[in-house]
């Protein structure tokens, strides 16, 4: 017999970028569910407390839902979602900061404990929100 370990230790990443400052939101949960969804919004609201949000995502069934629909009414018409066509990956920004995010940071690359990855998950985050022109570099939304 070949002992095999239990279940992988999951976590995701949700996440949003300002497609204008290059200032990311991220937060890394066990699951990537409604709840996690609505508590991202919250933390688009919470960093954003005047102006208008407009959330550019894909029609994933857990973004629609009444955790999300409560989050959006209590903003108050301050987030605005704008849904993308179906498997439209590229017209989302944070798709590309994503692809960058696994080149530089989980590619090729072993952890030896959950803890460590996820130490360097936000350490990329921390420091690509010191320089957001990278961020707008990565993203193509740099002025020409």
């Amino acid at each position: 017999m070949i002992p095999t370990p239990g279940q992988p230790k999951v976590h995701y990443g949700l996440g949003a970028v300002n497609y204008h400052s290059g200032e990311t939101v991220v937060i890394i949960r066990r699951r990537k569910r409604r709840p996690e969804v609505a508590e991202l919004l919250q933390a688009l609201v919470d960093k954003h407390p005047t102006g208008t949000i407009y959330v550019a995502w894909d029609n994933a069934n857990t973004h629609q839902d009444d955790e999300v629909e409560a989050v959006v009414r209590a903003a108050a018409g301050q987030l605005v979602l704008l849904y993308l066509p179906t498997y439209s990956p590229w017209l989302n920004p944070i798709e590309m900061l994503w692809r960058h995010f696994r080149r530089e940071v989980t590619h090729c690359e072993i952890f030896e404990t959950v803890k460590l990855l996820l130490e360097a998950s936000y350490n990329f985050f921390n420091r690509y929100n010191t320089n957001p022109k990278d961020v707008l570099s990565i993203i193509g939304a740099l002025p020409s």
